[in-house]
């Protein structure tokens, strides 16, 4: 018998498993759990307790498990669906949809059912729906032909929208149909995906009732990808019919770029009866890696285009909503360039600002990606996402927690001014302190928590221009990465400028990462020989001008050759003084007056910041002399 057959033959043995049969199994998984699920009446629950629910390892015949959605039926189940890749975890093998079903609010699980299989092809992207007044559980899913070589789709790709319902709480499943006459544009003839996170029923306005659940797709012109769209598709019948509602468009240059691809977006509708709309932005030259818009007429149209939240720190990565009580949460992994670090993060105006990282209540350091967000029961949130200590596609997880367990809404941060025009205070975080500096104050950073963070402005965003980047420092830190100034993104790929002490290495670096149109990203970099790390004040300066890349430290120079593009593009965007974008560095030492143009300064501008606090002009982006904390208790 081939390992085809067996795989097959293994699961539809799985699909057919008798009640006892379930119930060993059940206990054989919970047996893996971190710990245990069985309480007595009487014991309070934690605020916080979670579950590994798919994995290769205690789900025979898969290989790997991702695309995480869940839903909660009309008689309080939940529903866990996922992807079981049957060779590898590649996007577009051998691909089931599967189930575990849950009576108890997420507490204990059944055992893995096989409810599509996709018999060599991919059928994945699952995206559910509860209708609640016929209690009908409405699945849509996207297919293509499989591949057995580990690649992702042909371009363009035979990607077509299908769906299966329930009428029974789970139990059994219809045949799917085909809904590509209803909700499959003949100009979409390329990429297509449903969801995949759950979708909506309106309780509000003239459309209660109705569905909505989020597509995107692209454009095949006989010879590239020519547009990127982004849509909602509704349902007013309970699912028997679809159409396409409202949708957001952007065509692609033909050098490859675009503005936005919105796509893998998530729906909520909000407490005023709005659909909240969040995506994944991928690739497009607007800053971020979050873009959102609403739909104020029940998904017929958007209300405006799709917008970017350069300050919404995020890697490119499918996340997710949930109103719950006054506020909306979002489940997304927070660093901004890896998948790992899943949080819980709040907004409390319908999705229009969003809790910054250190706000947000961290559910795993793990490596963790895709995820989806369920009222569990009357009291816990469950949240349903990709981990890992070694991947993020290790396993799929379920968390169960309270409001009680996020962290309570916090109060304004204490701030610092920033004297360039038009620009708001910048936040001190952690507990930065006033200390002696080389003009009057300055801010002494502990290396743990402490930096300053500066509001998004666009004016921060350097583009493709000149500039002049300066500051004061004193640190004598031996060892570690020690963050003075980052703008923009992070990791190899990401545009951004950074200033950094390197001890270790006996140097100081300020470097550039830059995009210009589709080419791949570029960096510069420029170092001193030495660290610097001597206790002093010392005064530095990044230059970007006629071609070349300078740093002055102390009035040395050291240049090397520019790499044209733009600064900030594509990334998440943050300013931060002493820290990394990511967190996982901070500065130990004291930084004064800092300060960044949109020009190149000369030589004599540039020496004369060492001896000088001259008036804030025109080409001031930043000016922050740090010396007075506001607003600390």
């Amino acid at each position: 018998m081939s390992s085809r057959s067996s795989s097959s033959s293994l699961r539809v043995r799985l699909r057919s498993l008798g009640p006892t049969a379930a119930a060993v199994l059940a206990l054989a998984v919970g047996a893996l759990l971190p710990a245990p699920l069985a309480r007595a009446a009487a014991e309070p629950e934690p605020p916080f307790e979670q579950q590994v629910l798919f994995k290769a390892s205690q789900d025979p015949g898969y290989t790997c498990f991702r695309i995480p959605a869940v839903v909660r039926t009309t008689k309080g189940t939940l529903l866990a669906f996922a992807e079981g890749r049957v060779n590898d975890c590649s996007d577009a093998g051998d691909i089931d949809l599967v189930l575990k079903r849950s009576d108890d609010g997420g507490r204990t699980w059944g055992p893995l059912r096989v409810i599509n299989e996709g018999a060599g092809d991919t059928h994945g992207n699952p995206a559910p729906v509860v209708d609640r007044e016929s209690g009908r559980v409405l699945l849509a899913e996207t297919y293509n032909t499989g591949r057995t070589d580990g690649k992702n789709c042909e371009v363009p790709c035979d990607r077509t929208p299908h769906l299966q319902y329930s009428d029974d709480d789970g139990h059994s499943w219809s045949a799917p149909r085909d809904l590509s006459e209803e909700i499959l544009p003949r100009e979409w003839n390329s990429w297509y995906a449903t969801g995949p996170v759950h979708g909506v029923q309106l309780s509000e306005g003239r459309h209660a009732g109705r569905l909505v659940l989020a597509v995107n797709a692209e454009t095949w012109d006989g010879s590239r990808i020519s547009a990127n769209h982004a849509a909602l598709v509704v349902s007013d019948d309970g699912g028997d019919h679809w159409k396409v509602g409202a949708t957001d468009s952007y065509p692609v240059g033909a050098d490859g770029t675009f503005r936005q691809k919105p796509s893998e977006m998530t729906v909520t509708e909000r407490t005023d009866g709005a659909v909240y709309v969040s995506g994944r932005e991928q690739d497009g030259t607007d800053l971020g890696h979050r873009t959102h818009t609403v739909s104020r007429d029940g998904g017929d149209t958007f209300a405006a285009p799709f917008e970017a939240m350069p300050d919404l720190y995020a890697p490119q990565v499918q996340c997710s909503t949930l109103q719950f009580g006054r506020r909306m949460l979002l489940g997304c992994p927070g660093d901004p360039d890896r998948r790992r670090t899943m949080q819980i993060r709040s907004s409390y105006d319908g999705g229009r600002t969003w809790d910054s990282v250190d706000r947000g209540t961290t559910v795993t350091a793990d490596w963790s990606g895709y995820s989806d967000l369920v009222r569990a029961d009357g009291a816990h949130v469950g949240l349903l996402y990709e981990g890992g200590t070694v991947d993020a596609r290790d396993e799929i997880r379920f968390a169960r927690f309270t409001e009680e367990w996020l962290r309570p809404r916090r109060g304004p941060d204490p701030t610092t001014r920033d004297h360039a025009p038009g620009a708001r205070a910048a936040a001190v975080l952690g507990g930065a302190r006033e200390t002696k500096g080389h003009f009057g104050g300055a801010l002494a950073l502990d290396g743990t928590d402490d930096a300053v963070r500066l509001p998004f402005r666009r004016r921060l965003a350097l583009g493709s221009g000149d500039f002049t980047a300066s500051m004061w420092f004193r640190y004598s830190a031996t060892t570690g990465e020690q963050p003075l100034l980052w703008m923009g993104g992070i990791g190899t790929n990401q545009p951004q400028v950074w200033l950094r002490g390197e001890p270790a290495s006996d140097r100081v670096t300020g470097l550039i990462t830059t995009r210009d149109g589709a080419a791949p990203p570029r960096s510069a970099a420029v170092r001193t020989t030495g660290a610097y790390n001597d206790d002093r004040w010392h005064h530095i300066a990044l230059r970007r001008g006629d071609g070349r890349l300078t740093l002055f430290l102390d009035g040395t120079r050291v240049t090397d050759a520019d790499v044209p593009g733009s600064v900030s593009r594509n990334s998440p965007f943050g300013v931060h003084i002493g820290q990394r974008l990511d967190s996982r560095a901070h500065f130990t030492g004291a930084v004064d007056d800092v300060r960044v143009y949109d020009r190149a300064l000369s030589d004599a501008e540039t020496d004369a910041l060492r001896t000088t606090c001259d008036a804030v002009t025109h080409d001031t982006v930043a000016r922050l002399p740090m010396d007075r904390v506001r607003g600390r208790n």
